[in-house]
């Protein structure tokens, strides 16, 4: 049987505390805001009802932002509660991913008819072709500046499994906020919405100091966008600064080096770190590479866990039973570094201690990963439950698709240059690694052309797209300096200016 009941209660101020704003704000740009309520809701049965009543009793305006609204059932559902209060004269604004959402145009329309605005962040172009890597991948409502919803779930009937074909639904977190933190949601669906066209008015955003307290729950809301790594910088504190335990779930786990570290760091010092990740994925060769990172881990003591259902889509941590993060952002370089995120950070030991609880219950339906006698990775008892995949387009791979990307590149990095011991599970990467590039070195001997030729595309592509955008660049710059030169005022001359203040009629 695992062993998963919770560690003793902690000693009066042990806990993790992060006493001022300031290190929020030097961590990640977004301060604690005092005086919120937050309401953990977990999986599709509580989500969806819960933004469906808000959204029914919305009076004067949404905010609606997530990677995958579904063209099935309950996307649909979600677009027409959306254009029921367009009609109603609510202001609606919705903002999709190209890459994760696939709905056709006409069924759009009602809602554009009602007077709703739908924007879609990131279409493919030619001229970017590595632009369509960094994603929306935000998932939060607002609406009226009285409530809001940050989470890990999109609207897609993937999340509600299917009875029939005996698939549960998927396991996902996300919190209902309210008080005025709400206000720093509505900046950051304001700062993606600017990105995809004219931006937001400001009277169309609450201030802060017209939200009356609801509660007295300190929160930060965490809005990484690419290359900005605030919530990497958070993770980073946060493993660093946990003194008894540091729970985490995550959907597409492939840990960079540094963060790995800080959870082994953590482990070795005493701190009791546990990992939860899904045992069968909607993106299934993404397990193994996940699994090619468990040895370095399990060695420094971190506990894994691999869930027993369809999947875990959920992305949480909760640190020393009072620091507790939930979110859109999983622990990789697509999510830290690539894409538009968004996650709400809540220092509050009531909050902490439900997010733990939530946590050891769904241990209850996994399994854990131990090093045998043997040194080798394995489970520790027998799975007799894991689902069926289920069939997914490949919307939502994009950001799993560079951190595998980088998983492999890290083993074939180290595998070449000898600077860490590999253990077996890296094994498969490498070989499937080797196989791929001894296949393309043949290739090339046997049919240069063939290698040649996709290169040459490729690389055609790529120059012309940046010798377009740097005589754009220049274009608008020149265009910018003459503007600037035709509101300049007009010269005066001194000498006769003088003389015209000294003549006496």
């Amino acid at each position: 049987m695992t062993d998963i009941t919770p560690p003793p209660p902690t000693a009066a101020g042990s806990a993790l505390r992060l006493n001022t704003d300031q290190a929020f704000l030097r961590t990640t740009g977004a301060p604690l805001i005092a005086g919120n309520s937050l309401r953990i809701l977990k999986d599709a049965k509580e989500n969806y009802p819960a933004w469906l009543e808000a959204i029914g009793n919305a009076r004067e305006k949404i905010f609606f932002e997530n990677y995958i609204i579904g063209n099935d059932e309950i996307g649909l559902e979600v677009i027409g509660c959306l254009t029921d209060a367009a009609r109603r004269g609510v202001r609606v604004f919705l903002l999709y991913d190209w890459l994760g959402t696939h709905i056709p145009k006409a069924k759009w329309q009602p809602l554009l008819q009602a007077g709703g605005q739908v924007r879609c962040f990131n279409r493919f172009q030619m001229s970017s072709p590595l632009g369509w890597l960094s994603r929306d991948h935000r998932k939060s409502i607002c609406i009226d500046g009285r409530v809001a919803f940050v989470t890990g779930l999109c609207a897609s009937e993937r999340w509600m499994g299917n009875p029939a074909r005996r698939i549960d639904p998927w396991r996902d977190t996300g919190v209902e906020l309210l008080g005025p933190a709400i206000s720093e949601v509505e900046h950051a669906f304001a700062q993606v919405w600017e990105t995809t066209g004219d931006e937001l008015h400001d009277d169309l955003l609450t201030a802060p100091e017209t939200i009356p307290p609801e509660g007295d729950v300190a929160a930060a809301v965490v809005a990484t966008a690419p290359a900005v790594a605030s919530l990497y910088r958070l993770d980073q504190l946060i493993a660093t600064a946990a003194k008894r335990t540091l729970y985490l779930t995550d959907a597409y786990f492939v840990g960079v080096a540094p963060y790995v570290q800080a959870l082994r760091a953590a482990a070795l010092d005493g701190v009791d770190v546990r990992l939860l990740i899904p045992g069968s994925s909607d993106i299934p060769w993404l397990v193994p590479i996940t699994r090619a990172g468990y040895r370095p881990l399990l060695e420094a003591g971190v506990r894994i866990f691999e869930w027993n259902g369809s999947m875990v889509h959920a992305k949480t941590s909760v640190a020393d039973s009072r620091w507790s993060r939930v979110g859109s952002s999983n622990l990789n370089i697509a999510s830290w570094m690539g894409n538009y995120e968004l996650d709400v950070a809540v220092d509050d030991p009531k909050f902490g201690k439900a997010m733990q609880e939530m946590y050891l219950q769904d241990l209850e339906n996994a399994t854990e990963i131990v090093l045998s006698h043997r040194n080798r990775v394995r489970t520790s008892e027998k799975v007799h439950h894991r689902m069926r995949w289920v069939p997914t387009r490949a919307g939502g791979s994009a950001s799993r698709a560079a951190a595998s990307a980088l998983r492999i590149g890290n083993s074939v990095s180290a595998a070449l240059t000898n600077r860490r011991v590999l253990g077996p599970a890296e094994a498969g990467v490498m070989a499937k690694a080797g196989a791929l590039l001894a296949a393309l070195a043949t290739a090339g001997f046997i049919w240069p052309v063939f290698v040649a030729v996709p290169f040459g595309i490729i690389a055609g592509w790529i120059g012309l797209a940046l010798l377009a955008r740097a005589f754009r660049l220049r274009a608008r710059h020149a265009s910018e300096a003459d503007e600037g030169k035709r509101e300049l005022p007009e010269p005066v001359d001194q000498t006769a200016a003088e003389a015209h203040r000294t003549h006496k009629p």
